[in-house]
């Protein structure tokens, strides 16, 4: 059985990915706090906005992480009881990449 080590990283600047809680109502937390943290409107708060209008989806990116590492034992994610990972979509625009790396024997 494999050990080692899980790498997960959204492979865009406006994505994220992050482990937590599958809870609908938690889910919806998270959109309501990063919507007051880094509000998409208006367009024009954003220095960055010009080409696009997507200031706020890096912000959100940014406080919700790029990567997560987890331990693999056995073959299986080392998890507390509810942990997952999630990938957060703050943009849209495009189409995404995830990588995932397991290093180990």
């Amino acid at each position: 059985m494999c050990s080692g080590r899980s790498f997960v990283n959204a492979m865009h600047i406006t994505a994220s990915v992050f482990i937590n809680d599958d809870e609908s109502g938690l889910h919806a937390d998270f959109e309501r706090w990063l919507e007051k943290l880094a509000p998409e409107k208006p367009y024009s708060q954003y220095a960055h906005n010009g080409a696009e209008d997507n200031g706020d989806a890096h912000l959100k990116r940014t406080i919700m992480g790029r990567e997560v590492v987890c331990a693999v034992t056995a073959g299986r994610l080392d998890f507390g009881p509810w942990e997952q990972i999630f990938y957060g979509e703050f943009d849209g625009r495009r189409r995404k990449r995830v990588l995932v790396k397991i290093i180990g024997e």
